[in-house]
């Protein structure tokens, strides 16, 4: 009987799967900016992510302690700059409620105008950007369409389209504008002449209305999309207890049924802003929620910022209407060389991002002797962590684009 002889070009591999550190990042089309993911992976199961942040920073808080609180306005801009108008809010405020000023009641209305428009930005980039993370192109360009559209409307009222400077201690850097050419793509969408001229405040609200008219298609698109669903119902579940040990706010802590948002809940020195304005908080769950989907998973954070849309269009709308009668000036006295007291003060708003936080130690000079940020994101992005253990790995930029991240905000 003849033996078999072994081919000495045959080599046996163990083929079980090793633990894996794969690098997510700081370039990649799915982590929203300079973010780095350490990802630790075994086959498609990722049982461990840690995020690594840093690559933006840029002394903003160093710098703050040498400028006065108009020159530093700027650097505001360029926390979160797809929000820059909320950041220019909070910082104005936190120094007026440091030497006690009271803002007239027109500067607060303009404020509050340009500041939900400022919102509707956000969040129909944060809508185009999650569904181009999960493969869906179209919304993408029409969600950048639309906001183009407010760019224009911010372009007309302080001359930038990013980082605005346009808020500042004492109200807003100029009034609401009057009579302007209708903005190109507003003149395109609606089918009016590109030469017609109307009031600022029409154009605003012929935005608005065809706005209105377009939110059933981002459902459609996105909202009740069958994939879109499976891959965003019952994943990155952020119970009550997590979100609130976390220190997450905003639509994130929204989505995971807890009742909190700052316009309503802040301090007075914010929240007189909204008096006399009828708007309702968006917080899971919702009736209308598909199958599949879980109180705090990643659809239901997305859901919680479309329909932050539709209230802050009602908001912009409301304000439009009280701006003709609001008493006072767009803005009250603040000099470039005012002396801030010694004291300390800190103070939260409800960015789009969640709680956006300044605090400003006065020494009896212009510039303060300390200043600080606290980034909602920062606090949002901890989570991401537990959210993704034991997740696959084509569900991570699924429940990363949820947390709808600005790295320039956590980083400063």
């Amino acid at each position: 009987m003849s033996m078999q002889v072994e081919d000495p070009r045959v080599i046996e591999f163990d083929v079980r799967t090793d633990e894996m550190l794969v690098n997510m990042g700081p370039q990649h089309p799915s982590t929203h900016g300079v973010l780095r993911l350490l990802l630790k992976t075994d086959g498609e199961v990722v049982s461990e992510v840690t995020p690594h942040i840093g690559y933006l920073h840029r002394c903003a808080e160093k710098i703050g302690e040498n400028l006065s609180p108009p020159q530093w306005i700027p650097y505001t801009d360029r926390m979160d700059y797809l929000a820059a108008m909320n950041m220019n809010l909070g910082f104005s405020l936190v120094i007026e409620k440091l030497i006690g000023m009271d803002v007239p009641e027109k500067a607060m209305n303009c404020r509050l105008i340009i500041a939900e428009l400022g919102r509707v930005a956000s969040h129909l980039v944060g809508m185009g950007a999650y569904g181009l993370d999960l493969g869906s192109f179209s919304p993408f360009l029409y969600a950048f369409r639309e906001r183009e559209i407010i760019l224009d409307l911010f372009e007309e009222t302080c001359g930038a389209r990013l980082t605005y400077s346009y808020m500042t201690p004492g109200g807003v850097t100029h009034d609401l504008p009057g009579m302007i050419t209708i903005p190109p793509g507003l003149a395109q969408l609606t089918g009016n002449s590109p030469d017609m001229e109307l009031e600022w405040k029409d154009a605003v609200l012929m935005f608005l209305d065809w706005l209105e008219t377009r939110i059933h298609e981002y459902h459609t698109l996105l909202t009740r999309n069958a994939i879109f669903i499976k891959r965003t119902a019952g994943i990155g579940i952020l119970s009550p207890e997590m979100a609130k040990s976390y220190g997450c706010t905003g639509p994130v802590l929204r989505s995971s049924g807890i009742d909190y948002d700052l316009r309503r809940d802040g301090e007075e020195i914010y929240t007189r802003m909204y008096e006399g304005y009828n708007f309702e908080v968006p917080v899971a769950p919702f009736d209308a929620a598909p199958r599949g989907v879980e109180l705090g998973d990643n659809w239901t954070r997305f859901y919680v910022r479309m329909m932050e849309v539709v209230q802050a269009i009602g908001l912009v709308r409301q304000g439009l209407d009280k701006y003709e009668t609001a008493a006072g000036s767009y803005r009250e006295g603040f000099k470039m060389g005012s002396k801030l007291p010694a004291d300390e003060c800190y103070l939260e708003t409800e960015s789009p991002r969640g709680q956006m936080g300044f605090y400003v130690v006065g020494a009896n000079a212009a510039e303060p002797l300390r200043t600080r940020a606290k980034s909602s994101c920062f606090c949002n992005l901890s989570v991401t962590a537990p959210l993704c253990e034991n997740t696959l790995l084509g569900d991570i930029p699924s429940v990363v684009g949820s947390l709808d991240i600005v790295m320039g905000e956590i980083d400063r």
